[in-house]
């Protein structure tokens, strides 16, 4: 599977955990050079998983809030800590 922006592959893996109608790829399958932190919103520190949403940085084309991860997810959720999802601008197939 293959997150790609604009034509630039964000994240390729075979090792993907689908839930929740999203796609998560393992930390070492994504290029998390091109991501930056987003500042937390007062609806992700609400989030009872612990989201952390970041930038899509390619170039001088910035995607605010394209990707995120679950740095403490509740039980439900547990099978993908540390994984990256991707939305908006990232197509993923």
């Amino acid at each position: 599977m293959r997150a790609t922006l604009n034509g630039s592959v964000v994240a390729t893996s075979d090792d993907i955990v689908s839930t929740g109608g999203y796609a998560y790829f393992p930390p070492d399958a994504v290029k998390r050079e091109w991501l930056e932190k987003s500042p937390k919103t007062a609806d992700d520190l609400r989030c009872p998983h612990g989201v952390q949403f970041y930038d899509v940085v390619i170039g001088e084309a910035r995607h605010a809030r394209n990707a995120w991860s679950y740095e403490a997810p509740q039980p439900k959720m547990e099978q993908v800590r540390d994984r990256f999802g991707f939305w908006k601008d990232v197509a993923v197939a």
